[in-house]
Parts: C-alpha cells; structure tokens; sequence
C-alpha cells in the first residue's frame, strides 16, 4: 500500500467504525422509543378501559366515595399519561437526532469511498500509461534494432 493510500484508509476505517456506532445508537434509540410508545398507549388503553367501567358503574348507581375514589384514580392515571407522553416526545427528539447523526456519518464514509475510488481510478489510469508507454518503447527499440541491424 502507498503512503497516499495509508491515511485515506485509516480515514475510510474511522469513518466505518463511527458510523457502525451511530448505527447501534441509532437502534438503541428507535427501541426506547418504541418502549415508550407502547407504554403510552398502555397507559391510554387502561384509561379508556377504566374510564368505560366507570360510566357503567355510574348508570346502575354509584355512592359518592367509590365515584371519588374513581375519578382520584383517573387523575392520577391522566398525570402518568402525561408523563409517558413527555418521555415519549424526548424519545422522538432523541430518535430523530440519532438518525441526522446516523446520516451524517454515512455521508460521510460514502465521501472517502468516493475519493477512494477516484484515487484507485487515477492510479489504474496512471498504470496504464506506464504500460502503453513501456510498450511503446519496446516497440521502438524493436524497430530501432531492425533498422539498424537489417537481415539479408
């Protein structure tokens, strides 16, 4: 490997590993988020549930104690509601600064692959006019030694 190459290499190999991690903090992030999404709809789904126990409870005659107990719970579960749906928000933000980073790092490994591969292209272009110019001359010593040296 040349010494032009080695740098660029090491960057390519940089660039790959950072973007692997960003990749598994990318997955990282997508699952919390998910968790809090479906605790969240837990959460709704348990107070639509409550909340429909209590209206029929309400229709056949409810004492006032229990109806206070009801509602305090409800409360209590629209508070954690609430919550979760803030965790679920930063989870989001998270998320979607977790994929710009993602993104970002990928671009940037796919810019030295692309000057790795405009490096690669001029040395094989480089190669092949070594080449067509070490035939040539061979070529031309050839002619040379026929013209100087004729067969009879």
């Amino acid at each position: 490997m040349s010494s032009s190459k080695l740098p660029l290499g090491m960057l390519i190999d940089l660039a790959q590993n950072q973007t692997d991690d960003a990749a598994r903090r990318l997955g990282a992030l997508q699952s919390a988020h998910l968790s809090a999404q479906q605790k969240l709809e837990l959460l709704l789904q348990y107070r639509q549930d409550y909340h429909a126990q209590l209206d029929t409870l309400m229709r056949g005659g409810l004492p006032s104690s229990q109806w206070r107990n009801y509602r305090n719970f409800l409360g209590t579960l629209d508070h954690a509601i609430a919550q979760q749906r803030a965790i679920a928000e930063q989870a989001g933000h998270r998320l979607d600064r977790g994929r710009t980073d993602w993104q970002r790092e990928k671009r940037r490994l796919s810019s030295f692959d692309t000057l790795a591969e405009r490096v690669r292209a001029q040395e094989l272009m480089a190669q092949a006019k070594r080449e067509q110019r070490d035939s040539d001359e061979r070529a031309a010593r050839q002619f040379f030694d026929r013209a100087s040296h004729p067969t009879h």
